[in-house]
């Protein structure tokens, strides 16, 4: 074969790149981004407080799911608005309750501690999905000295409904404060000791998950790689990048700044739609480069948001609440550093190749498809 003709075949790991990316682009569109549908998996969360004999313990958890697990009628778990909902729990608030008693418990040394409700359930929105909000009381016998421990086994695999569901909990147990996240594995927290090294474990592998499989953040990212003219240029977006997210993610989930997940994720998913488009019809102009850093901080704060909600802190400021969101966002950075390691030699491969011609409009044009579905979907979820 003469040497021309075999430059202008695609190199085979060219075309296993661009085969990833489709598989990608497909697995997004099978499995919308955590705001868009309900997951094969669920996020339980917990503010656990109290002192003494009395502990007063505030849980968030789907609501569809909650009802669904606690083996109620589709009028309930389909149930629409919030007013129908609030409706549905207080009418099965018995079977609720012994569901989530059931699941949920709390012991002081050795002892364990009767639950029971505290005032009516509430629902408010996470992202764009319903959640209910129980409050629980539990009296602990005799108010000996001790430990307290507490145990989630909320939304087994073996209900079928989701798998590999976390409970991340914050409490403060007699003046000792924390955040833990507890799975199936591991599904108890104990106090007393140091937990320091297993908190930073815990939330930054919580962080990496994040954005690994937070699809809409991985296609944000790849987007800004496809209009990166070199190294400088994604160092420099990166940057504006994780400045802007970190910024709204430790304000958000410290409680200074509170915008609504309606408004979030759709945003998201438009910032998505905005940058991949922007590659197409700006990159080749002159003075391109000015829209890049400003667009990309803007929507980089908007990103933080969602971190925050995703990671569903509510609690007051303390030095264990930093030190969880500190660990969190590490495990975001380095998540995004090693998508960029990979993922920019391997574009700056396919650009000295004529393949760049089709496989990078091909890419981004998928990525606006992808992220115009998922601002359809949930935008239709928030008008639900």
């Amino acid at each position: 074969m003469p040497r021309a003709a075999r430059s202008r075949r695609p190199p085979a790991a060219l075309l296993t790149v661009a085969a990833a990316l489709l598989a990608l682009l497909t697995a997004c569109l099978l499995h919308p981004a955590p705001a868009a549908a309900h997951d094969a998996t669920s996020t339980a969360y917990a503010e656990v407080k109290g002192a003494g004999g009395r502990v007063e313990a505030t849980l968030d958890l789907e609501y569809d799911l909650l009802m669904k697990s606690a083996w109620l009628y589709a009028e309930a778990y389909d149930a629409q608005g919030r007013a129908e909902q609030l409706r549905q729990l207080r009418r099965n608030a018995g079977a609720v309750t012994e569901y989530v008693t059931g699941r949920f418990a709390v012991t002081h040394a050795d002892a364990t501690c009767a639950a029971r409700p505290a005032g009516d359930a509430d629902v408010h929105t996470r992202g764009t999905r319903p959640f209910a909000v129980l409050t629980l009381v539990y009296d602990c016998p005799g108010g000996a000295d001790g430990p307290y421990t507490v145990s989630s086994a909320l939304f087994p695999d073996a209900e079928s409904f989701v798998h590999s569901t976390r409970t991340i909990v914050h409490y403060d147990l007699d003046g000792e404060r924390g955040s833990q996240v507890l799975t199936a594995g591991a599904p108890t927290l104990e106090t007393g000791g140091h937990h320091e090294p297993h908190q930073i474990a815990e939330f930054f592998l919580l962080g990496t998950e994040h954005l690994l499989f937070g699809l809409d953040h991985v296609l944000f990212l790849l987007s800004l790689l496809i209009g990166a003219r070199g190294l400088r240029d994604i160092l420099l977006t990166a940057t504006a990048f994780t400045a802007a997210h970190s910024v709204t993610f430790l304000l958000a989930a410290t409680g200074v700044v509170d915008v609504p997940g309606a408004v979030v994720e759709p945003v998201i998913a438009a910032s998505i739609a905005v940058v991949a488009v922007a590659d197409v019809v700006f990159r080749d102009r002159a003075g391109a480069g000015r829209w890049r850093l400003p667009t990309v901080f803007l929507f980089g704060l908007v990103h933080g948001l969602g971190f925050a909600g995703a990671l569903g802190i509510d609690a007051r400021w303390s030095w264990e609440l930093l030190l969880s969101l500190l660990s969190f966002n590490v495990g975001v950075e380095a998540v995004q550093l090693g998508i960029i390691a990979v993922v920019f030699p391997l574009l700056v491969l396919v650009r000295r190749t004529p393949a760049h011609r089709w496989a990078l409009p091909a890419t981004t044009v998928s990525i606006v498809v992808v992220s115009l579905y998922w601002l359809w979907d949930r935008v239709a979820a928030v008008a639900a």
